[in-house]
């Protein structure tokens, strides 16, 4: 498609430069699955009688699932055990969703003309099993070289550990890194780990 050829186009020349490495989000970034995160979370919230509002997962996308299920308890006055939350979700997106995910393909045509060249990392709020499945589906597992995902760092997205251990993982300084993302959280989390990034969605 045109509209994606001239994204790509953009992409290739905003992360030009002396980088060594790049780190890029899924959920939103490389997969198009936001609406079926979304749609998720609000049959999860229905099934106990909480109706929520789509753009508040919009609004945390980054976030772990257990933090976006203490800010929905803490906004619906709901009172959701966030793991057990956390366990329906990905049961619900494992099985019913993951197998329908499309790429974004500016993007992972991105990550596909870098592999070999740069190191490549995926720094992830979803857990590692519905990371490592999205990335299969998409046809790019085999292109990245570490992964990081939920509950593998003392602090997700908005803090800066995801970022900093991948860099480390990759043996690479985090400024020589550069961090493709979709939300809010995961570009303060590049921040605050000193790496330079692109918002995709605003290319």
């Amino acid at each position: 498609m045109a509209a994606d050829n001239a994204k790509f186009k953009k992409l290739l020349e905003l992360s030009r430069g002396d980088y060594k490495a790049f780190l890029y989000d899924c959920d939103g970034t490389l997969a198009d699955n936001m609406p079926a995160h979304t749609d998720t979370y609000i049959r999860i919230a229905a099934n106990d009688g909480v109706d929520i509002d789509g753009a508040l997962i919009d609004e945390l996308a980054g976030w772990p699932i257990p933090e976006v299920v203490k800010e929905i308890n803490k906004r619906y006055n709901s009172n959701f055990d966030p793991d057990k939350f956390a366990a329906d979700k990905y049961e619900l997106f494992y099985n019913e969703y993951i197998e329908r995910i499309k790429p974004i393909e500016y993007v992972t045509d991105h990550l596909i003309a870098h592999a070999g060249k740069l190191k490549i990392g995926v720094v992830s709020g979803g857990t590692r099993q519905a990371i490592i499945k999205t990335l299969q589906v998409l046809g790019i597992l085999d292109l990245v070289d570490v992964l990081v995902c939920a509950g593998e760092t003392p602090n997700g997205k908005p803090f800066p550990d995801p970022f900093l251990l991948a860099a480390r993982q990759l043996g690479v300084q985090p400024q020589e890194c550069l961090v493709f993302e979709d939300g809010n959280p995961g570009v303060a989390a590049a921040k605050a780990a000193g790496m330079p990034w692109i918002r995709i969605d605003k290319v």
